[in-house]
């Protein structure tokens, strides 16, 4: 019954975004490893946590065909004392939000031979709640991240605010796109994805410029 729900879900997520096509990231920080196996047999291949050490359970728990042929991403704070973990399970980490953390990811990245793909979370609304960098530290941060060896920048992750209006939504979704394309042409860098939407505002999201959505309410319900 999963199973068909989430397919049913994921159709008509799809039909909405037809027009752009970004990747589908299925949150399952609150769900359990039975509903990444519905999700896998739905088509679904990237899976988004937020909680370390619960995450890398459910991971290890998985079938290895499901663990050989999916991206795990790690889509929530990351505290510095569980990057070990995060960088020798994830395939991506989606909220690097200082120069500090993005050290020790490239650290402990390097010391067992991968360069770990990474998203730099900015707080374009800058809500107090939330993480991630203005858009002037980041400006002033970039030249020293992008010099990092052990990282690979794959673009800007951001949030909207939740119940902001569609307009407001919309601006902010275009001010990441606009301050990525604005890194990339001062410094040479190469990003090419952006993490935004979820599902409350997906749509808006990829109308924007997304390539990756982080969907989980409206995959699973």
């Amino acid at each position: 019954m999963q199973e068909q729900t989430i397919r049913k879900n994921l159709l008509q997520i799809q039909e909405d975004i037809a027009p752009w096509k970004p990747n589908i990231i299925a949150i399952t920080k609150y769900y359990d490893e039975d509903a990444i196996i519905a999700a896998y047999s739905a088509g679904l291949r990237d899976f988004g946590e937020s909680r370390a050490v619960e995450a890398i359970k459910k991971i290890e728990n998985l079938p290895e065909e499901i663990k050989g042929n999916s991206k795990f991403h790690f889509i929530g704070h990351l505290q510095s004392n569980k990057v070990k973990k995060v960088v020798s399970h994830f395939d991506f980490i989606h909220s690097m939000d200082s120069i500090e953390l993005a050290r020790k990811i490239s650290d402990e990245a390097l010391a067992i031979g991968k360069v770990q793909p990474i998203f730099l979370e900015v707080n374009i609304s800058g809500e107090q709640q939330k993480f991630g960098f203005s858009e002037s530290e980041l400006r002033e941060s970039f030249p020293a991240i992008n010099a990092l060896e052990g990282i690979r920048l794959m673009g800007l992750m951001s949030m909207a605010p939740l119940g902001a209006e569609e307009g407001r939504i919309k601006e902010i979704f275009d001010t990441v796109v606009g301050l990525q394309s604005e890194l990339n042409n001062t410094y040479g860098s190469v990003m090419r994805d952006i993490s935004m939407g979820m599902s409350q505002d997906y749509k808006i999201a990829a109308n924007s410029g997304a390539t990756y959505l982080r969907i989980g309410r409206k995959l699973f319900n």
